[in-house]
């Protein structure tokens, strides 16, 4: 080999150490990599930064923002929520669980889907008296093979693709992963259902701060709009379809306080006075279409571009809250924020919001401009809460980024739009539409990644432009001129899969890929199967709680050791091996 293969061959091995190593964050390292590749000269100045024009960032940077719209709109847990109710055994749920995921997964990124879905398991598992390490480790591995049924559903599908196209002029299509990933997603899912024995059941996560404040029974004021699905409901059919997760208090018809008895029908504009947790609270409002307190008053001002978020407050005993109502204080004209919730412990709060006489240890939920809310919280006397997700509010744009969203897959899979165009405009509208703050769409990037996609590019060209792919892809192939074709193809998956948990999916395909496509060529074979197998064996980190961000999501929530991984992983990545070889095979002919 030449010293430039030899350099750049010497430069990923270093990378590689690197990430073993964990001392820097995968970005950093990648950006290391980089700064190494022009200091030796094996990336051109000139060439430094061309990764980050590359379409991959676009597309990957566009579907984080794409899947934070998604889980913004609650969507899908509402429609699981629906399935759940009527499923009570374990393996059942184990079962809807997993499948939601992964079906969402070939929508949206699978780390965006595994997200959307953690609060269902979780309380899934407390209503069965079940551990949420029953659920959450098999639904990461659920997101994982979900993600390999679309282009856009894992980074490596992405990659993969460009690589094809540099080959024979031809990317691949959204759906040509489908038959591959949903073969192996049925497979999967079946093994799950009953392998879930093989995890500890003795699993628990440490308790979170949010356990710790126990802060689950808010009071709310919401009114009944026109086309509400709560209108010519009776008060107890109401609670019934929402598994009795809320309470009515307190019932008001054109001002006048109603008597709630089960058989009572709720009218349109009628305004209720529910209790519950946040999470339940933001499902039903946004899921039955009503109009949250606060939501027709003049909106808090702020500065032009404010963004108008909630905040939870615990009232001290200095505040000019105690023995007030946000009534009596006007605290829309006074203050510029809202009072839209509120919590007292061992209190059932029947009285409508603006009514309610506070006391110190209350807890709130104030509304008002983001900018300005730590301001006038200290102005209210009033204290932060430990931070905790809260999005306690209607949307009335929830059915928006579904509709974006399919549109932009169908006119990439009509071939009209290419893909980074149609979901760079798709994160665009989205955010145009006011269905994700601006706030949230650049909180949904997770950055790290497409900023090591875009450093990790210009390395990895260094194989094909030194000429090293050739020469370890000729070795490689070597080793295989014994093999029959379906070995050749394990080959390329077994060892994509066992890189993976060191590097990072992205990193893994970046370096392989061009390996195996000159690989394929060497053997006389089409590069298409080696392509999808290096997708796939990258896509398929079940080992380690490092290797991909969903088996890292849920280590920490599912109190999960390192070893349990691989307990459920391993006979699953094998299955992976023996099903995904015949797959690709057979979807991608070698001649």
């Amino acid at each position: 080999m030449t010293t430039p293969q030899w350099m750049s061959i010497g430069l990923l091995v270093a990378m590689m150490g690197m990430f073993l190593w964990g001392r820097f964050r995968y970005d950093v390292t990648a950006i290391l990599a980089l700064l190494a590749g022009v200091a030796i000269g094996l990336v051109k100045p000139a060439k430094a930064f061309t990764g980050f024009s590359d379409d991959i960032v676009i597309i990957v940077g566009s579907a984080l923002v794409i899947s934070a719209a998604m889980q913004r709109s609650g969507l899908i847990e509402s429609a699981l929520g629906v399935i759940a109710r009527r499923v009570t055994r374990v393996r059942s749920q184990l079962l809807v669980l997993t499948g939601a995921v992964g079906v969402s997964s070939a929508l949206v990124k699978n780390v965006g889907a595994l997200a959307m879905l953690m609060p269902a398991a979780v309380q899934t598992a407390k209503k069965s008296d079940a551990s949420p390490s029953v659920f959450l480790m098999p639904m990461s591995f659920a997101s994982l093979l979900g993600g390999l049924m679309t282009l856009v559903g894992t980074s490596p599908n992405i990659i993969v693709s460009r690589v094809r196209q540099q080959m024979t002029g031809q990317p691949f299509g959204m759906f040509d992963y489908l038959p591959t990933g949903l073969g192996l997603l049925i497979v999967g899912l079946a093994f799950l259902r009953f392998g879930y024995r093989l995890l500890p059941r003795e699993r628990r996560a440490a308790p979170t701060m949010g356990e710790a404040l126990n802060i689950s029974d808010y009071v709310t004021e919401a009114r009944v709009d026109e086309g509400s699905s709560a209108v010519g409901e009776t008060v107890a059919a109401f609670l019934e379809r929402h598994d009795h997760s809320i309470t009515i208090t307190a019932l008001l018809r054109s001002g006048v306080r109603t008597f709630i008895a089960p058989d009572l029908t709720i009218c349109a504009n009628d305004t209720l006075i529910i209790g519950g947790d946040p999470d339940t609270l933001e499902r039903v409002i946004a899921g039955d279409h009503l109009a949250l307190a606060g939501q027709d008053r003049d909106a808090p001002k702020g500065s032009e571009d404010d963004e108008v978020g909630v905040i939870e407050a615990v009232v001290t005993s200095e505040s000019v809250l105690v023995r007030q109502s946000a009534g009596r204080l006007h605290l829309q004209q006074r203050y510029g924020v809202n009072l839209i919730a509120i919590s007292r412990a061992g209190k059932r709060l029947t009285k409508q919001l603006r009514d309610i006489v506070l006391r110190a240890g209350d807890v709130i939920v104030l509304q008002g401009p983001l900018t300005l809310l730590p301001e006038r919280m200290r102005d209210l006397g009033t204290l932060p809460l430990a931070e905790r997700p809260l999005r306690l509010g209607s949307s009335k744009r929830r059915f928006v980024p579904l509709a974006i969203l399919a549109t932009a897959m169908f006119v990439t899979a009509m071939g009209w739009v290419p893909v980074a165009v149609a979901f760079f405009a798709a994160a665009g509208l989205i955010m145009a539409s006011g269905a994700l703050p601006l706030r949230e769409a650049y909180e949904g990037v997770e950055w790290p990644i497409p900023i090591m996609l875009g450093a990790l590019i210009p390395v990895s060209e260094t194989l094909r432009t030194t000429g090293a792919s050739d020469v370890l892809a000729t070795s490689l192939a070597h080793l295989a001129t014994s093999l029959p074709a379906w070995g050749a193809v394990a080959l390329i998956l077994v060892a994509a899969m066992a890189v993976t948990p060191f590097l990072n999916n992205a990193a893994t395909v970046l370096v392989m890929a061009p390996i195996a496509a000159v690989f394929a060529h060497d053997l006389g074979y089409r590069p298409e199967a080696f392509l999808i197998a290096t997708a796939i064996g990258a896509g398929c980190d079940f080992l380690t709680p490092i290797g991909h961000q969903c088996n890292t999501l849920v280590f920490g929530p599912g109190g999960y050791r390192f070893g349990d991984y691989a307990r459920l992983g391993a006979p699953l990545s094998l299955l992976v091996v023996l099903v995904g070889t015949p797959l690709v095979m057979w979807t991608w002919p070698l001649q």
